[in-house]
């Protein structure tokens, strides 16, 4: 270029000054991790699953959560956040919990939906409450995202118990180890 200057594209960028760089990264980081995860999830469901009739209904909450990690992967550029080291672990451990549940039947499948989505939905109002601290107005686009990706975690929530995951083999044992796997996930992608 003339004079020097460097090109960059700037559409796919955010403007950094004034955000609190370090929660930030922390949100997003973790937030990728965790609907990348998901579709693993989701993966190792359908590999079991995915000509039953319950099929459909996992591709469906498939579909949403692909979304989920597609605008998860263009905040990380926009804001300039580096990815979980994790995600090769992250990418094994989703697809086994996903085919090992439905390997339980479509019951054990809306059971570990139900334990996963819980979760998920919880992190993000958690992470809804920081940024509200923070500066609602200041982080209004991050906000959005995260509230319409929570309300849509607890519709897959809903899903699964409308589709019988209480009546899974050892139902609150089952929710329970996910739900404690899934807060060590969170734990480790926030700093990871």
């Amino acid at each position: 270029p003339a004079g020097g200057a460097s090109l960059r594209l700037c559409s796919t960028r955010v403007a950094l000054e004034g955000i609190n760089k370090p929660v930030i990264d922390r949100i997003i980081r973790v937030d990728h991790a965790g609907e990348y995860g998901a579709n693993r999830i989701y993966a190792g469901q359908m590999a079991v699953l995915g000509r039953s009739s319950v099929g459909p209904i996992i591709q469906q909450m498939w579909n949403q959560e692909k979304d989920h990690l597609k605008k998860f992967n263009e905040l990380m550029v926009a804001y300039r956040v580096r990815p979980t080291v994790l995600l090769p672990f992250w990418n094994v451990a989703g697809f086994v919990l996903g085919a090992g549940s439905a390997l339980l039947g479509k019951k054990g499948a809306m059971a570990c939906t139900v334990a996963v989505e819980e979760s998920i939905s919880d992190h993000y109002n958690s992470q809804i409450r920081t940024l509200m601290e923070e500066d609602p107005e200041k982080y209004k686009e991050l906000l959005q995202i995260i509230k319409q990706f929570r309300d849509e975690e607890r519709e897959h929530h809903d899903i699964g118990l409308e589709h019988n995951a209480e009546a899974a083999p050892a139902y609150s044992v089952l929710k329970t180890a996910i739900q404690l796997g899934c807060k060590v996930a969170i734990f480790l992608s926030e700093r990871i």
